[in-house]
């Protein structure tokens, strides 16, 4: 699987595979579906629950602050959480990995 970390990542480096990781669960956990809408932009359908939303707000925030090109956009709904995710056109191939390690977890789902 490809990573999605940036080498402009200002992250440290031991702490990128953390930061992976804790995509990885999320997605693995709550990910309920994906589309992509545009090539700039990733909507993510995530299963609320107690705590979700705080925990991807926490998530992108911390993700925003080393790596400024991400917008990422919390919509909650009744059942679901949505989250947008939208990088400029030098970061297209960032996304293209994100949604790789999505899709990989939507594989997975029953």
């Amino acid at each position: 699987m490809t990573t999605w970390v940036p080498a402009s990542c200002t992250l440290p480096t031991a702490e990128q595979p953390l930061r992976v990781a804790e995509f990885n669960a999320l997605f693995a956990e709550k990910l309920a579906g994906s589309t992509r809408p545009d090539r700039r932009r990733l909507h993510l359908v995530l299963t609320d629950g107690p705590g979700v939303e705080q925990r991807v707000r926490d998530l992108v925030a911390r993700e925003s602050g080393c790596c400024s090109f991400f917008t990422f956009t919390i919509s909650p709904g009744p059942e679901h959480l949505l989250l947008d995710i939208e990088v400029d056109e030098a970061h297209v191939t960032v996304l293209d990995a994100l949604q790789e390690q999505a899709a990989a977890a939507e594989r997975d789902l029953p």
